[in-house]
């Protein structure tokens, strides 16, 4: 994972990509968080033509596919080529096609746009099909990029928005020497053929400010020994995962707010770990806030940076065995940090909070609140001297995370 804050030039608004959408015209489609995955050349599937696929694997290079929805796949009868992953790495094809009719070899640019514009066709059944064929459909969560953010829960949740069809083709882009085109390649190749470039966190924004998804199911005081706060219930209704929110006094209000976000850790917050910093962030938040007399310190149930209490402490068990964090996540199959923190936007925006200062070390944090609509007027530090147990593992976050430790 690159800097996460390392922005791709001039992405476009996204009312702006979605009006040029709905005219027929391809976008560039990137992720400005997990900069390592590039970036796909999207168009609507409805109005993809022999011209499109032509320039998508000329410009493009990489493999054209068609983003479906799962009532989609069953109603053409598509298997999956293998069980459905959230793991971003890799989309969920089912296995490659070809229209029954209106096509030879099926490898043309013509024969693919017609195999694309049967796979849009809402009256399409797995009769008028063949497999295997030179078109690959993925199939998209169920609640899109809300559950997974991969290009096609993006491209489905971009058909949306711009009120077409859900069933988008999109094509990986490959620079020059055929490795995963980032940064300055993508520049040129949407500044040479016009492209307007979308970020895949404002398809999620936007569909955090049209929609919701964390609805508050109670509260009571809860006294501390940093002080009392106010203890708020959420529910996601995507996953059923229950957070909290802790507050201490007003916090509806214009004026920006002292917020800590923090991911659930037991092993540090409950069992007092040396391995992490995670206690000592958790107490010191609490009693910053307590200090300030007025904030919030959001509880997110997203246990070893979102993998599960079981797969991180087989993680350590690999970092016993000489692999550092990051190393360990991605030998499991995880990102190296696989949170989402949309969830925490919703509950700001719930609780009334929309400017906040930022309690935290980690820059991704404050971009993807601010991609979510939350606006951070500041990042304040919560950093601790390193201890002979945690001291490698503030290292990595620092070097290979982008987390700004002064101390490390």
């Amino acid at each position: 994972m690159t800097n996460p804050t390392e922005e791709i030039q001039q992405a476009a608004p996204l009312d702006e990509a979605l009006a040029a959408l709905k005219r027929g015209r391809m976008l560039l489609l990137v992720d400005h968080v997990f900069t390592d995955r590039g970036a796909v050349v999207v168009a609507p599937a409805e109005r993809t033509s022999d011209d499109v696929v032509n320039f998508m694997a000329t410009h493009a290079r990489g493999l054209v596919a068609v983003s479906i929805t799962r009532d989609r796949l069953e109603r053409m009868g598509l298997e999956l080529q293998a069980s459905f992953s959230l793991d971003l790495a890799r989309e969920n094809y089912t296995v490659s096609v070809e229209a029954r009719e209106g096509v030879s070899t099926g490898i043309s640019a013509l024969d693919r746009a017609r195999t694309i514009q049967a796979l849009a066709e809402p009256r399409t059944t797995g009769d008028d099909l063949v497999t295997p064929g030179h078109v690959f459909p993925a199939v998209a969560a169920v609640e899109g990029v809300m559950a997974r953010r991969g290009w096609a829960e993006a491209t489905i949740d971009l058909a949306k928005a711009a009120g077409l069809a859900p069933c988008m083709t999109f094509c990986h882009v490959l620079d020059d020497e055929g490795e995963i085109a980032q940064g300055a390649a993508l520049d040129a190749l949407a500044e040479a053929h016009g492209l307007l470039k979308v970020r895949l966190a404002d398809i999620v924004a936007h569909r955090l400010s049209h929609e919701t998804f964390a609805t508050q199911q109670t509260q009571a005081s809860l006294p501390t020994a940093q002080g009392e706060f106010l203890c708020r219930v959420f529910v996601n209704e995507l996953d059923e995962k229950e957070h909290l929110a802790l507050t201490v006094g007003e916090v509806r209000s214009a004026e920006p707010v002292l917020v800590r976000l923090h991911s659930e850790c037991v092993t540090g917050d409950v069992l007092h770990s040396l391995r992490c910093d995670c206690g000592f962030q958790l107490r010191t938040a609490m009693g910053r806030l307590q200090d300030e007399g007025r904030g919030v310190l959001l509880y997110l149930q997203q246990e070893g940076r979102g993998i599960g209490i079981a797969s991180k402490v087989l993680a350590y068990e690999l970092q016993d065995s000489g692999r550092d964090t990051v190393e360990a996540n991605l030998e499991l199959g995880f990102d190296a940090d696989h949170r989402d923190f949309g969830i925490g936007a919703q509950m700001l925006m719930a609780l009334g909070v929309q400017r906040v200062r930022l309690l935290t070390n980690n820059p991704r944090k404050v971009s993807e609140l601010e991609a979510y609509g939350i606006e951070v007027v500041e990042r304040v530090s919560i950093e601790f001297a390193p201890n002979p147990e945690n001291a490698a593992y503030l290292k990595v976050k620092k070097e290979k995370l982008g987390h700004l430790l002064e101390q490390v």
